[in-house]
């Protein structure tokens, strides 16, 4: 089941979005530029102010009394990618699912949830952020219709910077 989620799952979000980051990119820079990522990101008043938020979208995956990914969604930005800021832009900020549920269905499950939301509320077009070297989300993101404007967006990880790439997806 996929709900959306409110202010009672900051704590839920904290330890979830922490959980997911920390296990796709933990790898990707020093232990230290982690930790405060973590600490300034999800913490328990950003959460708690990011669910508050009602243009900010996020659902959770729950099955069996196991929360087992979520994703956020939102319309609060222009759309960075030039052919597309005349357009009803939707951004997927976020899609992370816990390592143990990988392949099982939960990501596409929330990917197709997401579609559906976007379309219900009229967007035209949906576009991510995804790491460079991230070839698993990369390709998950390209099976569902997205494509690599090829357009770099600096993410850096506390001071060890990295690239992600813009996709976008006309719905």
């Amino acid at each position: 089941m996929i709900r959306r989620g409110d202010i009672n799952d900051a704590a839920l979000l904290k330890n979830l979005g922490s959980k997911t980051f920390n296990d796709t990119f933990g790898n990707t820079c020093t232990k230290e530029d982690m930790r405060e990522f973590l600490e300034l990101y999800f913490n328990l008043a950003q959460c708690a102010l990011e669910l508050a938020d009602d243009h900010d979208n996020f659902f959770f995956f729950e099955e069996e009394g196991i929360t087992k990914g979520y994703m956020r969604i939102n319309a609060k930005h222009t759309c960075p990618l030039q052919p597309f800021q005349n357009r009803k832009c939707i951004e997927l900020v976020r899609l992370y699912v816990l390592q143990e549920f990988h392949g099982k269905g939960v990501a596409n499950e929330l990917m197709n949830f997401a579609f559906d939301f976007a379309r219900q509320y009229g967007f035209d077009t949906m576009y991510l952020s995804v790491w460079e070297y991230n070839f698993r989300a990369r390709g998950f993101y390209e099976k569902h219709g997205f494509v690599n404007s090829g357009v770099e967006n600096d993410f850096p990880v506390g001071s060890t910077p990295q690239t992600d790439y813009w996709f976008v997806k006309e719905l």
